[in-house]
């Protein structure tokens, strides 16, 4: 006999959007505002990646657009912003609502 599964509880539901938010980016902001804006959880975490979004894209912008010192920030700003990603994946697997080091206190100034 094979036995289902339960279904995802809400927190759980919440956790795999939050984790998802991360992986897909700003993509995954745009689906949790528009599908998951009830989610707190979720739109916590999609705020908190959309400020990583941003980040990304102003350390690419010094990097191309700012001789020498870009070719310094870029690989170590990329370096940095992985590490962010990482942290925000685990404290969305882990249930956590912490904010990003260095970045995150931004995402939580967003009103949505």
């Amino acid at each position: 006999m094979v036995k289902k599964s339960a279904p995802a509880s809400s927190a759980d539901e919440s956790k795999i959007w939050a984790v998802i938010v991360y992986i897909l980016g700003i993509i995954g902001f745009l689906i949790v505002l528009l599908a998951k804006k009830e989610d707190k959880f979720a739109l916590y975490h999609a705020k908190q990646s959309l400020v990583l979004f941003i980040a990304w894209v102003i350390v690419h912008a010094v990097g191309i657009f700012v001789p020498f010192i870009g070719w310094a920030v870029w690989p170590l700003g990329m370096l940095f912003l992985f590490i962010l990603w990482i942290v925000g994946i685990i404290n969305a697997a882990t249930g956590k609502q912490k904010p990003l080091p260095v970045i995150g206190s931004f995402g939580e100034k967003i009103n949505l």
